[in-house]
């Protein structure tokens, strides 16, 4: 998984990604996320404090590869006894298998090359009947040309695409596209 270009970590760490934060927290289903939940991608860690929010007591693993987001994520949950934050690379998760109770990934699967590896490690550290939720960009021009621009690492997703992948690994996703099919929300 690449780091981010300046231009998303600018936008990861801006006031842009803080207003949307709230609808993204209204969209992930908290009463079903259980007791151990893995973040991947957590860039500076806004979805896993709110999710510590909404969740008191709910052991957060916010994970990221980009060593500049790992810092701004820590810095900002060092006071949070529940959240750990360290590095990890979605395609090689460093956790046992079946050691989470839910995976959440918001707005990073499609900075996965191969995303495929990261969904198989998503179903292996997911204990059986664990919940894989989020949303991601699909592959549309808009979306390819914004990344083409910004020169960042992409492969963007189709929801067919997560589907078929997730069912080789035991997965049951659902998806819903919206804002004319350029967001994709998902679930187990």
């Amino acid at each position: 998984m690449p780091v981010m270009s300046k231009v998303e970590r600018a936008f990861c760490c801006g006031a842009m990604w803080r207003t949307t934060t709230r609808a993204v927290l209204d969209m992930l289903p908290t009463d079903r996320l259980g007791e151990r939940l893995l973040e991947i991608g957590s860039g500076s860690g806004a979805i896993a404090e709110g999710l510590s929010t909404a969740r008191p007591g709910l052991a957060i693993t916010a994970t990221d590869l980009d060593p500049v987001m790992v810092d701004a994520a820590a810095r900002r949950l060092e006071n949070n006894p529940h959240v750990t934050v360290q590095s990890a690379d979605a395609t090689r998760l460093p956790f046992a298998d079946g050691a989470f109770d839910s995976v959440v990934s918001c707005l990073m699967l499609h900075h996965v090359i191969e995303w495929e590896a990261a969904v198989a490690e998503i179903a292996r550290v997911l204990k059986p009947g664990g919940v894989f939720v989020g949303y991601d960009l699909t592959r549309t021009p808009v979306a390819t040309a914004v990344h083409r621009a910004d020169r960042s690492p992409f492969r963007l997703v189709n929801p067919d695409e997560l589907v078929a992948e997730g069912e080789r690994h035991g997965l049951e996703i659902r998806t819903h596209t919206s804002v004319f099919g350029h967001l994709m929300k998902f679930g187990t």
